[in-house]
């Protein structure tokens, strides 16, 4: 069986110089990931046809079909009854794992219009989430000037003990992670004399105010 390209490079470059960076003595100490979870929430008005739409859409994106997932309880405040579908989600494991990775990280991101990078916090136990607005971005989706787009939340799971060891472990598989912007300076309103330019001739004093005119007598 071919090994994905992505988990090829994890265990040919990351694992070792994961290893040699963080002083790892078994290799079964890396980390890696573990799993990706797609979801999209469904609204609560929405029809039969748009749930199927979101079944298909989520399945071309990610390779595998999605399963329903429906509410438990009944909540009148958000018109949502027991039963009805809530959202639409799938599991990734395995070489679909790694593929949708890789792609998710050579082509769709980079391929975003005035893309700075993502995020860098993680949820606290060394794993990431991303939020996608439009699903479009993903090329294997027909954009369709008519139709609703699709929002997407991507979480990568990965067996990292810590944020530093998740973040490190995604930076080097490719994680386009958004780097500190430089201070902005802020540039006085009035450039500095230098020695070539002439200096400006001081200002004349105001006249003194006249003197009160004498009272008239009679």
């Amino acid at each position: 069986m071919t090994v994905p390209t992505l988990k090829q490079f994890y265990l040919d470059k990351v694992v070792p110089e994961l290893a040699k960076a963080r002083g790892y003595k078994n290799a079964h100490q890396v980390p890696t990931i573990n799993k990706i979870v797609l979801n999209s929430r469904i609204d609560s008005e929405a029809d039969k046809n748009w749930v199927q739409e979101v079944v298909k859409d989520i399945t071309i994106i990610s390779g595998q079909k999605p399963v329903i997932t429906r509410a438990r309880t009944s909540v009148a405040n958000f018109k949502v009854r027991e039963g009805m579908p809530s959202a639409v989600m799938v599991t990734l494991r395995g070489p679909k794992m790694w593929d949708f990775l890789l792609r998710l990280l050579s082509v769709t991101l980079p391929n975003i219009r005035d893309f700075r990078g993502v995020g860098r916090k993680l949820d606290g136990r060394g794993s990431f989430n991303l939020g996608i607005a439009d699903h479009t971005i993903f090329p294997e989706i027909i954009v369709d000037p008519g139709r609703k787009n699709i929002g997407l939340d991507i979480a990568i799971v990965t067996t990292a003990r810590s944020d530093d060891e998740g973040r490190e472990l995604l930076r080097l598989l490719g994680m386009p992670f958004r780097t500190a912007s430089a201070p902005v300076v802020k540039k006085p309103d009035v450039a500095p004399a230098t020695g070539t330019e002439t200096a400006a001739a001081p200002e004349a004093p105001a006249a003194a105010p006249a003197p009160a005119a004498a009272p008239v007598t009679a």
